[in-house]
């Protein structure tokens, strides 16, 4: 069984993070693995930085850049991960867009990320149209889960669409603006999150973009299975370092 589900039947809020691989600083990675793993967060993104990250705010645009700056690249992540699964135990998933993936070789690439036990993908800019039609079967022939998105905008039609050919989770972005931390949802948001909930989709759903403190995070979970947070931990790590995690998880749950 794949790591994403049998951490969903857990029966608890999952608490997700997302990092840029490469930051602050290019061996930063597994440490950041580890102390997340030890802080007891129940899944990682480790995101895959590019140069035009469209769907991200300044503060991962400006990890995404020094990132590649000090030395990341597709094949250093891998090379990063080959002995990650020696400690690392909870699932992880990598993040990015389809561009990087596409010029390493989308076979290659899945092959390889099965080989370091990563469990699935997140790729905002790969159609789910595109994916079953081309990709689909490169991924069931590697285990991978590939998770798609929905925006408060996506139709119902659509949803239910995703739904139905999704594993592992349906991303919920809690608003149509870019990733960034908020200290609290609005209405519009909270409409959203009833809206779902009341669709009583089969895939699990977690929120992500807009999540940063405690308050978002219950907000957020309270229809939902669970939250990613982004932003504010690559604020925390640049202001604080990858020394004192923990305090952060701590401040959240």
């Amino acid at each position: 069984m794949n790591r994403i589900d049998q951490k969903f039947q857990e029966g608890k809020k999952l608490l997700s993070i997302y990092f840029t691989a490469g930051y602050p600083a290019l061996e930063d990675t597994i440490p950041i693995l580890e102390a997340l793993q030890e802080a007891g967060v129940d899944m990682i993104e480790i995101g895959l930085p590019f140069s035009d990250p469209l769907a991200d705010g300044p503060t991962i645009q400006e990890s995404s850049t020094q990132a590649i700056q000090n030395g990341m690249s597709t094949q250093k992540l891998l090379d990063q991960l080959a002995d990650a699964r020696k400690t690392i135990e909870i699932p992880l998933v990598i993040m990015g867009y389809f561009n990087p993936i596409l010029q390493f070789g989308v076979d290659a690439f899945c092959e390889s990320c099965a080989a370091v036990g990563i469990d699935g993908l997140i790729i905002p800019d790969l159609p789910v149209e595109v994916f079953h039609s081309k990709y689909q079967d490169i991924f069931e022939r590697n285990g991978l889960y590939n998770m798609f998105l929905i925006t408060p905008q996506t139709s119902e039609e659509r949803i239910r669409y995703i739904d139905k050919m999704s594993n592992g989770f349906i991303y919920m972005v809690s608003s149509a603006a870019v990733t960034g931390a908020k200290d609290c949802f609005g209405k519009i948001q909270v409409a959203y999150f009833d809206r779902i909930a009341e669709m009583r989709l089969q895939t699990p759903q977690i929120v992500g973009f807009g999540i940063g403190n405690a308050a978002t995070f219950k907000m957020a979970t309270e229809k939902a299975d669970g939250a990613i947070i982004g932003s504010a931990f690559i604020q925390y790590i640049k202001e604080n370092g990858i020394k004192n995690i923990g305090d952060f998880i701590k401040k959240i749950r």
